[in-house]
């Protein structure tokens, strides 16, 4: 009986000591897993990082061009005002020639060394450059086109010229400029013959509300020339008409044109202020969108 007693005792207390126990397997997968998961994150990090690197790199792209084409407009602006001004002495020619050769290709200068003689009757000065278009055309050659105004005297006569060009510039790595084609005739830059839909009105706003509006409008057209930022919050939603803070007067609107847009009203409306210091008048116009609650407000300016 004794010995029987002591078996049940052993083996409850083997029962008792059993323990479970995490294999190296499952251990391993987990330590996978987080490799894998740090993996995926340091790759989307380098992903996003390396799309802002290259936003940024863009960025800096159109900058540069921006400055290039900012240093090549005043290049072609300052070889203009040299090539086109002359008398017809020896001493000006030669003073002329130096000018423009700082400009220009070697080819470029013999081309040019019998543009101005002593023989022609003329001297010129310039009045004006406007350089109209610059646009690249090969890797490191841009395209500009200028218009110079000049006034050409020939013995006692005196008159305006207006004439428009092309010039072809390349630009080095460093940013050094130098002439490579010659001033080629272009077309002169032209008005357009465009004209813009006239709007017209909407039948659907109705006379009351034009009037109530056109009220409105004169009343803050008064007040706008000098109104702050606090005084325009009664009048405009956010930053729809910011302030201007000009010695401005207002005089009159001209023709407002109010059409419907769902629950708001746009108008179409021209604005003429007195200018205090020049006293000219000034017209302003603004396509503007206005809702009434309990009383006018401007949503938006079309600007």
């Amino acid at each position: 009986m004794f010995k029987k007693n002591k078996k049940q005792t052993e083996n409850i207390k083997e029962k008792k000591v059993r323990t479970v126990k995490v294999g190296t397997h499952q251990k391993t997968v987990i330590a996978l897993w987080a490799v894998l998961i740090a993996s995926v994150s340091f790759g989307a990090y380098k992903n996003f990082t390396a799309i802002d690197q290259h936003t940024t790199h863009e960025k800096e792209i159109i900058e540069l061009r921006l400055q290039d084409t900012n240093g090549i407009e005043n290049f072609v602006k300052n070889f203009a005002k040299s090539y086109y001004t002359w008398s017809n002495s020896k001493e000006a020619i030669e003073a002329r020639t130096q000018a423009i050769n700082s400009y220009l290709t070697k080819e470029l200068q013999d081309l040019n060394v019998d543009t101005i003689r002593t023989d022609i009757p003329t001297s010129s000065t310039v009045t004006d450059v406007l350089v109209w278009n610059i646009e690249q055309s090969g890797t490191d050659t841009f395209s500009a086109t200028y218009e110079v105004d000049q006034q050409i005297k020939e013995g006692e006569q005196t008159s305006n010229v207006k004439a428009t060009y092309t010039v072809k510039v390349h630009v080095d790595a460093d940013g050094d400029m130098v002439i490579v084609q010659n001033p080629t005739l272009a077309p002169a830059i032209e008005k357009s013959d465009y004209e813009p839909k006239t709007p017209e009105a909407d039948a659907s706003v109705d006379a009351d509300t034009v009037n109530d509006a056109t009220a409105f409008l004169e009343t803050f057209f008064k007040l706008y020339p000098t109104a702050t930022e606090t005084e325009l919050a009664y009048y405009v939603e956010g930053n729809a008409l910011e302030p201007i803070n000009g010695d401005y007067l207002y005089s009159e609107l001209g023709n407002p044109v109010f059409t419907k847009d769902g629950g708001n009203v746009k108008v179409k409306v021209s604005v003429k202020f007195i200018d205090n210091q020049t006293k000219a008048a000034q017209v302003s116009q603004y396509e503007l969108t206005l809702y009434k609650d309990s009383n006018w407000k401007i949503l938006s300016n079309n600007k």
